[in-house]
């Protein structure tokens, strides 16, 4: 990798971190598309790494905001998702997966936009997780869900509770991965490779974080929402 290259990763990631560290996610919405078009290696397994480290520092950051039923429910939602995400990939092709999780992100922003409250209850979370785990597993995002059931919650409500559900789902992919040996030392040092990057996108995301907590949250998680959309529609027409 030349260090041209380095430099390239490194800002995409720290734009990924950014976005993430104010709003709650969009690190692999951003950084994961184009780190690929400059090398493919680092997609999933160290940007996994760095996604992880980036949700244990927010976990810590937001802490007294976990939901801690609330991720735990979300959870119980993400792995039956996660095995219909699997079945899915085995039975569709990517751009009828792509072009249905986008449909389905718009009409929840759609929903949401509107003014239509989401409640958060068991059966909400469980949707929520259960549609989290179908479009993490094929498509790498899966944070619109959570997001927009937690849209009114407070911003270190938000992004403590998603960081925790993020932490244990980043935990789960890898273990994935390295059962069918795509994931290991190698991903590791890799994914050390974008630490720096991912350093610099938080601490900017620390002033942010402040200017969203003044009322902007829920604008910036419907904005992100359907830019997660946008992205996945953009790629089926190019």
């Amino acid at each position: 990798m030349s260090p041209a290259d380095l430099v390239a990763v490194s800002a995409v990631v720290a734009v990924g971190a950014l976005v993430q560290g104010a709003v709650g996610f969009g690190l692999v919405l951003i950084a994961a598309p184009l780190v690929t078009l400059i090398d493919p290696r680092f997609v999933p397994g160290p940007m996994l790494v760095a996604a992880l480290m980036l949700t244990l520092v927010m976990s810590y950051r937001d802490r007294g905001g976990i939901d801690v039923s609330g991720v735990g429910w979300a959870f119980v939602g993400r792995v039956p998702g996660s095995v219909l995400g699997a079945l899915l990939l085995a039975t569709m092709s990517e751009s009828q997966l792509e072009l249905a999780v986008a449909v389905t992100v718009f009409v929840g922003v759609a929903m949401a936009g509107s003014g239509l409250r989401v409640p958060i209850t068991r059966p909400t979370l469980l949707g929520a997780g259960f549609l989290s785990g179908v479009m993490g597993t094929t498509t790498a995002i899966g944070g619109p869900p959570i997001a927009i059931v937690y849209q009114h919650a407070t911003g270190p409500n938000l992004r403590g509770t998603l960081s925790g559900f993020f932490v244990v789902g980043s935990i789960l992919s890898m273990a994935t991965l390295a059962l069918v040996g795509r994931f290991g030392l190698a991903q590791i040092r890799d994914g050390v490779l974008l630490l720096p990057g991912l350093l610099v996108g938080y601490l900017l995301s620390l002033p942010a974080t402040r200017v969203l907590d003044r009322g902007y949250t829920r604008g910036a998680v419907l904005t992100v929402s359907a830019a997660a959309a946008l992205v996945l529609l953009v790629r089926r027409v190019l």
